[in-house]
């Protein structure tokens, strides 16, 4: 299996933050998380999209994880 690198924008509270690592978690994925509210470049740039999942270096989704997506994107990049 491929090992992917997996950012999670959040902030504490959010529980759309919440579902959005459980679903990556789901699918096998070890998301960092990162704080938006640790600084004020990622809060200026996050502020309100989170959660923010970035997979490799692109960004994937802002707001909600659409779990039908994700599948299909780890399944096209599995190779």
């Amino acid at each position: 299996m491929m090992t992917r690198q997996v950012l999670l924008f959040t902030r504490s509270g959010c529980h759309l933050c919440d579902e959005a690592e459980a679903i990556l978690h789901r699918h096998g994925l070890a998301p960092q998380k990162i704080d938006v509210d640790s600084s004020p470049e990622l809060c200026a740039k996050y502020d309100t999209c989170v959660p923010v999942v970035v997979i490799d270096g692109k960004e994937r989704f802002r707001g909600r994880v659409n779990e039908v997506l994700l599948k299909r994107l780890l399944k096209a990049t599995e190779s």
